[in-house]
């Protein structure tokens, strides 16, 4: 969730940590720090509660120095206030410590050290972190840091300074993302590209139990246990002008008109009109093994849980295999039975979602299968799984995902295509699914066509302090992470529900100040969907249809463009993107920064 930026080089190192956490600030935060290694020995911090405008307007212009670690905190332990900003010192301002995740033991290290006289100047688990490292005897700062995680439990992606070794940032990483960058005689240190993109883009993902030290002309990477490690360098694919809102207010808005040619990228190169069929080289998956899969079950969190319902709805009609989706945050609490014969399939944008990540680590423990279906190359995720799905939807900056959600669902129809044609779907269901992935990005900017007309509706809707979803089948994922949308960015109080467990419950809620949004797709269900609206009616409640034609028990329908069943959902998400985020910019609220939310999510 947190930010860290690190520059180790010979230019001025303050404005370049600013604008790293500038780039950073989509993850989520609520306080801001930055240090340096002054020119005449010492560190300097400066911290503030609040945006990052906030902390650069307290630098001091006589801040000068060319090493620097930088951090934006998300709160866990401690109120956001000056005090629990990052970086924590210690109490004599030699050691530095800028700190993504949590420290699981930290009360039990904490009382340890106050027992020995250490003063605590935060509520931080953190903080612990950096008297370790002070009080360690050991004679370089990589020992120090080595010695000081030894006894650390939880996860952790950290940069250290240290007044006695100035020409040096230590990382490390366990469970939080930790990426060098390497320069021209300089070196960047940062929980995220999106910091470096702008000064390199050749880039090393550091892996969990992985160190590195970084000089200014030179970097080396190693275990938590000393080993020396090879490291490579690849090339990051999206460029910095990738992290630009182009012209738009919002980055979410830049992302929801991006989705035709998102879109255009997860199909490209990959149909294949032959057999008509799709590759997926990353699979590692032949088509004997791909025979032999009894069951699908995927993984994920929020959105990417929902994306997932989809996937399972259209791997179990295209393929014919028994499919469900299931939040990873729960899955490996409830000690599930791991078969072999089950494909499992682990869904993030990131790549770096903690619960998803530790859900995949659980499984390759038990011997498991475990694809990928991510957004970030060399992720995480992408890394421990067995092979998978890039949905190269591009970087998404907006706290809430719009096109990394369509193409992932874009992509699990990929997949259900590909193992469909290795078992009994026929060459015509083939083409005819082809053709509908082909008609996607045209109909998507059909839908973005019609924003005013939304825009308008949404003034209308954002009165409502809460507001009902439903869907049948296909349709109540689309319902799920509608409300989800709404409720992230705009605040009002949504539920989703099957629109068949209407009568079984949720109709005690149904009155005029709650508005409902009724997915309705021109599929075999539609007459249940329309009884359905037909309750709501009955009860003075207003209705806005999704539909593929006017609906004349709706109050308002948004129209959207007809494609095959199986791949309804998509199209029909896109208008109640455009719904949550005017509702939300017709109420005020920060739409790329909602309350309380982060972006990448890599703590429990």
């Amino acid at each position: 969730m947190c930010g860290i930026v690190g520059y180790i080089g010979k230019r001025d190192v303050a404005p370049l940590l600013l604008e790293g956490l500038q780039r950073l600030e989509y993850r989520g935060y609520d306080s801001a720090g930055i240090v340096i290694a002054g020119k005449s020995g010492g560190l300097k911090a400066v911290k503030a509660k609040g945006r990052v405008r906030e902390l650069e307007a307290r630098v001091p212009k006589r801040f000068a120095g060319t090493t620097g670690i930088a951090h934006t905190r998300w709160a866990t332990h401690g109120a956001p206030s000056d005090e629990n900003a990052h970086p924590h010192l210690d109490t004599e301002g030699k050691v530095a410590v800028v700190h993504n995740g949590i420290v699981d033991n930290a009360s039990e290290l904490r009382a340890k050290l106050e027992a020995d006289g250490v003063v605590f100047a935060s509520e931080t688990d953190s903080e612990v972190i950096t008297h370790l490292i002070a009080r360690s005897q050991a004679a370089s700062l990589e020992e120090k840091v080595r010695e000081a995680l030894k006894v650390v439990e939880g996860t952790y992606g950290i940069a250290v300074m240290h007044a006695d070794f100035p020409d040096r940032i230590v990382a490390a990483r366990n469970g939080s993302p930790v990426v060098l960058g390497i320069g021209e005689k300089e070196m960047f240190v940062a929980s995220d590209v999106a910091a470096l993109i702008s000064h390199t883009r050749q880039v090393v993902t550091l892996d969990d139990g992985e160190m590195a030290t970084l000089k200014a002309d030179d970097f080396r990477t190693y275990t938590t246990s000393g080993t020396r490690t090879t490291a490579t360098p690849e090339t990051v694919e999206w460029e910095a002008a990738s992290y630009d809102m182009g012209g738009h207010d919002t980055y979410m808005h830049k992302e929801i008109c991006e989705q035709p040619d998102a879109v255009d990228r997860v199909l490209r190169g990959r149909i294949d009109d032959k057999f008509s069929t799709v590759h997926l080289g990353g699979l590692n998956l032949d088509a004997r093994e791909a025979r032999g899969i009894r069951r699908v079950k995927i993984l994920g969190c929020g959105t990417s849980f929902h994306a997932g319902m989809i996937g399972a709805s259209l791997i179990e009609g295209l393929a014919r295999i028994p499919a469900d989706s299931e939040p990873a945050s729960e899955f490996r609490y409830r000690n599930p039975v791991v078969d072999p014969d089950t494909l499992y399939i682990a869904v993030s944008q990131s790549g770096e979602t903690y619960d998803v990540l530790a859900a995949v680590q659980e499984l390759k423990r038990k011997g498991a299968r475990v694809l990928g279906v991510v957004n970030v190359v060399g992720s995480a995720i992408a890394r421990e799984t067995d092979g998978g799905v890039y949905v190269h939807a591009g970087p998404e900056v907006c706290v809430v995902s719009t096109k990394c959600f369509t193409n992932t669902v874009v992509a699990f129809a990929l997949l259900a295509l590909h193992l469909g044609r290795i078992r009994d779907l026929s060459v015509a269901d083939g083409k005819r699914i082809i053709e509908g992935l082909r008609a996607l990005p045209e109909q998507i900017q059909e839908i973005l066509t019609q924003e005013e007309d939304i825009k308008k509706l949404a003034a209308d809707y954002a009165e409502a302090k809460s507001m009902m979803f439903i869907g049948r089948v296909r349709g109540y994922p689309v319902a799920l992470e509608a409300s989800l949308k709404l409720k992230e960015i705009s605040y009002i109080h949504a539920e989703a529900y099957p629109a068949s467990e209407l009568k079984h419950g949720p109709l005690a809620l149904i009155e005029p100040a709650m508005p409902t949004v009724a997915i309705v797709p021109d599929d075999s269900l539609l007459e249940k969907n329309r009884a359905a609206m037909e309750e709501i009616k009955a009860r003075s409640g207003r209705i806005l249809a999704v539909a593929h034609r006017e609906q004349e028990k709706a109050d308002h329908t948004i129209v959207v463009p007809k494609n095959e069943d199986e791949l309804d959902p998509i199209l029909m998400g896109i208008p109640l993107q455009l719904l949550a985020y005017h509702t939300a910019l017709a109420l005020g609220r920060d739409i790329d920064k909602p309350r309380n939310l982060a972006k990448s999510v890599t703590v429990e």
